[in-house]
């Protein structure tokens, strides 16, 4: 199946963080695409990832989520977009509620439309496992995140054929901000190990199998 999904254009919006980078490695040398959108906010990043995968299938598209007329340009003849972007520390969700309500739900919508508008193939949104009861707004977030996505498979119906997928992945292990940074500080510091709490059961995944994850999606979503 993945021979069905060579020489094609991906568009990665929000993939300049760890699993964006991840993917990249991955479609680069797996799927012989065609291209490969980075859309992101962070020029810093994205001229880190131009050096760090100097392949000119590669192109960088600053953008926001939150604006759409952006969004349709930089999906313009896309065949598979992949929706990494959100705000997503749950501190920082809590404290800038509304901020968090403009990127992970208005900017997942505006990824949608964008992607039904161009009339993209196939289009994933990544949700997360605090989707399910959420005891927090980033999780909040995500669960209409996901009612939106399958919200916009009816819509679509009448626009086109663009297939929309919704993919749940948990914590990725030592991904950027996760909490194995900051115990490796406080183990080189001496300093003992900090725990939110001790019953606290937190399931993990390697960044391998969360690229995998969402290939399985694209090939097998329906």
């Amino acid at each position: 199946k993945d021979k069905e999904l060579h020489n094609k254009v991906f568009a990665l919006v929000g993939g300049t963080g760890t699993l964006g980078n991840a993917l990249t490695e991955y479609i680069l040398k797996e799927l012989k695409p065609k291209r490969i959108r980075i859309i992101s906010r962070d020029e810093k990043k994205q001229w880190e990832m131009s050096q760090k995968f100097n392949d000119s299938r590669l192109r960088f598209f600053i953008a926001d989520i939150r604006d759409k007329d952006r969004l349709r340009t930089a999906l313009h003849d896309v065949d598979i977009v992949i929706h990494c972007a959100a705000l997503k520390q749950v501190p920082s969700c809590e404290y800038n509620p509304f901020e968090a309500v403009k990127t992970n739900i208005l900017g997942t919508q505006n990824v949608i439309e964008a992607s039904i508008e161009n009339r993209v193939k196939t289009l994933v949104c990544l949700s997360t496992d605090k989707a399910v009861s959420p005891l927090n707004l980033y999780g909040a977030t995500k669960m209409c995140l996901e009612r939106l996505a399958i919200a916009g498979n009816v819509y679509n119906r009448n626009l086109g054929d663009t297939k929309i997928i919704v993919t749940r992945y948990g914590n990725v292990i030592n991904s950027r901000g996760s909490v194995i940074e900051l115990w490796e500080k406080q183990l080189k510091e001496g300093k003992p190990l900090t725990l939110t709490d001790e019953r606290m059961t937190r399931f993990w995944m390697p960044i391998e199998t969360a690229v995998q994850l969402i290939m399985t999606a694209i090939k097998e979503g329906k």
